[in-house]
């Protein structure tokens, strides 16, 4: 498994996204809609618009001792309180990772996921390899994502619903002391807010 999982499951699209590959197929023949234009949009989503809002609400967790109380609390709340909410994102639960644990989020059902925070899921979010794997062997998931923790580190893997999703409160990175909101977010990716990475650290950013 890598970080472009989609290449493997082509074939496995689940009815919905078969519909949908094949209504978009159809209006590109006809030359009604753009491919490179909608994969241009997809990515944006995907990666950029709906992580960003995520990395906001980790890096005011970050250095807001009352906004992190408030996450563990009642997350829902304080996420809305940054106007993060609404499609898929209404029932929130953050969870926060810890020297000696680190969180995995899955949907081992079909690919529930926080989009007023998260964006779009990643493909191998919704593949069928990713969400059975994830529960049975999550170290070794997590090692194909260049993730390889210590085995003293637990993996506590928690499965989002369509009740309830979550949204995964990483460490923040050492030598980060006295940053701003704004540059911290800049170190919260997409994947560290799945489980599957860490926050980048300083000298990456």
């Amino acid at each position: 498994m890598s970080h472009d999982h989609d290449h493997h499951h082509d074939n496995e699209l689940d009815p919905m996204a078969a519909r949908v590959r094949a209504l978009e197929t159809i209006l590109t023949e006809k030359g009604l809609v753009d491919p490179e234009a909608i994969g241009v949009i997809v990515e944006t989503y995907e990666t950029k618009i709906g992580p960003r809002n995520g990395a906001k609400v980790v890096a005011k967790a970050w250095v807001d001792p009352e906004f992190n109380a408030w996450l563990r609390r009642d997350a829902t709340s304080a996420i809305a309180s940054l106007s993060y909410t609404g499609r898929q994102g209404e029932h929130m639960q953050a969870v926060f990772n810890t020297p000696d644990t680190h969180n995995l989020v899955v949907c081992t059902l079909c690919s529930c996921y926080p989009w007023s925070v998260l964006g779009l899921p990643p493909v191998w979010y919704k593949s069928p390899p990713y969400r059975s794997r994830a529960v049975i062997d999550p170290r070794g998931v997590l090692a194909e994502f260049d993730l390889v923790l210590p085995d003293t580190t637990s993996i506590r893997v928690w499965d989002s619903t369509a009740e309830l999703r979550y949204l995964i409160i990483p460490l923040r990175p050492e030598g980060t002391e006295g940053w701003s909101e704004e540059q911290l977010a800049a170190l919260v990716t997409r994947d560290s807010m799945i489980g599957t990475g860490l926050a980048c650290a300083p000298e990456a950013a």
